[in-house]
């Protein structure tokens, strides 16, 4: 499985930005995709995840701000975030494989994608 991420940058707190991540390969799991983040002398945090049915979760520091979806016949996740603060400026990750609850546990990871939010 291969994950190709798209999109981050600089923004201004109360901006929005766009993540999409798509995957590829032997897409034989079924489980969710999603995204993790990590901010500079942080641990890794939970962001969102979406099943491939469409059910989602969010981490409590996200949730009212960030939209998951995914297109399944495109294989591919968006991570809609609006009105963006200065803690979310991570290193965010996609992920192929984890869990609906955030488990990541023999699941597949894209590249990181720097995302900065200045005051």
């Amino acid at each position: 499985v291969q994950l190709q991420a798209y999109g981050g940058g600089l923004v201004q707190a109360g901006g929005s930005q766009r993540l999409s991540c798509a995957s590829s390969g032997n897409l034989f799991l079924t489980n969710a995709m999603g995204w993790y983040r990590q901010a500079p002398g942080k641990q890794r945090e939970f962001v969102a995840a979406i099943s491939r049915g469409g059910n989602v979760n969010y981490g409590d520091s996200v949730k009212g701000r960030l939209t998951i979806s995914r297109d399944n016949n495109q294989n591919t996740a968006y991570l809609q975030m609006d009105n963006l603060k200065p803690e979310d400026t991570a290193v965010h990750y996609c992920n192929y494989g984890m869990t609906i609850t955030g488990e990541s546990s023999g699941s597949f990871w894209g590249q990181g994608t720097q995302v900065t939010v200045s005051s």
